[in-house]
């Protein structure tokens, strides 16, 4: 979450991206992915968020290169939250943002 990140939020504000949920893939990667990885097409049916549960276990930076295996991995983690959505989990995902965020600050 960078600077060139914050317009993002007004993209909250009108309610086209949730706060929480599986992050946005780049549109050209979509098609790819669903076409390689099982059941890719599911974390589509949650609203996409600036933060979600795989961006928080996934230890890797975003690429902006296809990478099947990466995606294989934060899927399982966009199905775990799929699965156990709750506001619980949003706040812990929440919390372990702003985490990483200071972190990151402070370096």
């Amino acid at each position: 979450t960078q600077i060139d990140e914050i317009p993002q939020f007004w993209n909250v504000l009108r309610g086209d991206i949730a706060l929480i949920g599986p992050r946005p893939e780049i549109p050209h990667f979509v098609t790819e992915y669903a076409r390689v990885i099982p059941y890719y097409e599911t974390r589509h049916l949650i609203q996409p968020g600036i933060s979600g549960w795989a961006q928080i276990k996934h230890a890797s930076p975003p690429k902006f290169k296809l990478d099947v295996e990466a995606t294989k991995q934060k899927l399982s983690y966009d199905l775990y939250y799929f699965k156990h959505r709750s506001f619980a989990l949003d706040m812990e995902i929440v919390l372990r943002t702003i985490k990483i965020l200071v972190s990151r600050a402070s370096r």
